[in-house]
């Protein structure tokens, strides 16, 4: 009884894939399918040496293979192989979207508004009157409400802080605070 021999099936070569190209020039869905499955994983990987993104490499080798199913009847054997035509397709393909990539970055970056510049003797005039107006309104405040908004607002205590500061209950400095803060709102509204 003799052993089973095994036979080496030679790979698809070059010329097959010129047949295939050739077959999809025919409309031929399944001879794509052939040359996608043959293909596709060095087209990508060119498509993801040139434009770095992964997702944007997919694109490129969609559109790469969108073209090669357009324009099929245009390959010539006689002029090269089709895995070259291919991967030429896919490496302008790779270069377009770097090119769209930069062009849209530029873009980007013109049409940002620049910084909007201000008219700071206006500035100095609006910031004087705004504090002019806080320092009249607090001078409306009872003594108790002024020194618990200084030491909360302007010193940074918190209300036990201010409390235990002023020896006194931290309900009623809540209650002065509250208080003197609405006091302050209503008359800063008024001054406008």
């Amino acid at each position: 009884m003799s052993e089973p021999r095994l036979q080496l099936v030679p790979a698809g070569g070059a010329g097959d894939l010129d047949v295939l190209v050739g077959r999809v020039a025919r409309g031929d869905a399944s001879a794509f399918e052939a040359l996608y499955d043959e293909l596709s994983a060095a087209v990508f990987g060119l498509a993801r040496r040139v434009v770095r993104d992964p997702a944007r490499a997919e694109d490129v080798t969609q559109e790469t293979f969108l073209e090669v199913w357009r324009k099929a009847a245009r390959f010539d054997s006689n002029l090269g192989r089709a895995k070259t035509w291919v991967m030429t397709i896919a490496h302008r393909r790779a270069v377009d979207a770097v090119r769209r990539s930069e062009s849209q970055k530029r873009y980007d970056q013109q049409s940002a508004p620049d910084e909007v510049s201000h008219d700071e003797p206006a500035d100095a005039v609006i910031s004087a009157e705004e504090h002019d107006a806080v320092r009249d309104c607090l001078g409306t405040l009872t003594d108790l409400q002024l020194e618990s908004v200084r030491l909360a607002y302007f010193n940074g205590y918190t209300y036990n802080e201010v409390a235990t500061l002023l020896e006194k209950p931290l309900p009623t400095i809540k209650t002065r605070m509250r208080d003197g803060l609405i006091r302050l709102r209503d008359c800063l509204e008024g001054s406008r």
